[in-house]
């Protein structure tokens, strides 16, 4: 796991240490308070991921240089660590994976793949 930008810190709370990554920590070189919250969450994502292979500096910076109203043929990797749904899509999706499972048993797959 790289820490190209020097985000990764440790908050204690309740006498329990995480590791976090801290947005703050790149402040010193991007306006990050113009970003849309869900291109700090998507920002944030990128920080833990970054491997150097998947995710790059790169990435990193192409995303917290965003600007409205600009174009860019970037792409950035996403690797959610949790989805939060509605009550009403989250029955239809588990009935999904349900199905997709025995799909993939059908055809002598392993089924374990499907693994959210």
């Amino acid at each position: 796991m790289n820490n190209s930008f020097n985000t990764r810190t440790s908050l204690d709370v309740n006498g329990r240490r995480y590791q976090i990554f801290a947005l703050d920590a790149l402040s010193n070189q991007f306006d990050l308070a113009r970003l849309p919250v869900t291109l700090k969450i998507l920002l944030e994502n990128l920080l833990r991921a970054e491997d150097g292979v998947d995710v790059v500096a790169g990435d990193i910076e192409a995303l917290a240089s965003w600007s409205p109203g600009s174009t860019s043929t970037t792409e950035i990797a996403f690797a959610p660590a949790r989805v939060l749904m509605q009550d009403f899509t989250g029955v239809p999706a588990v009935v999904d994976l349900a199905a997709m499972r025995e799909a993939i048993a059908a055809l002598d797959g392993d089924p374990e793949r499907i693994n959210p």
